[in-house]
């Protein structure tokens, strides 16, 4: 189920401070967050972060085409590791 539109978007307080005071100081060390659940506004392109996934922190650059995602939609929590080959019956 989607936030309501009255509430508008779910952005904590706190990273967005530290976000334009990484930007008015011309900052590009990466932001480190936890918060999963933020919404990336505008303010946020051209900016670093560093995503937790629970147990190492992903990377990641912001550009406009990911305004309006959510920041833990860029840090996968799980890992693949592949199908099992099949085996081949000899005939």
């Amino acid at each position: 189920m989607s936030r309501s539109l009255k509430k508008g978007p779910y952005v904590d307080e706190a990273l967005f401070r530290k976000a334009q005071e990484a930007r008015a100081a011309g900052s590009h060390a990466p932001l480190r967050v936890w918060n999963r659940a933020c919404t990336i506004v505008p303010e946020f392109v051209g900016l670093h972060f560093e995503i937790h996934n629970g147990r190492t922190f992903h990377k990641l650059f912001v550009t406009e085409d990911m305004v309006g995602h959510k920041l833990g939609e860029f840090a996968p929590t799980r890992t693949f590791r592949a199908h099992t080959a099949r085996s081949v019956k000899p005939v």
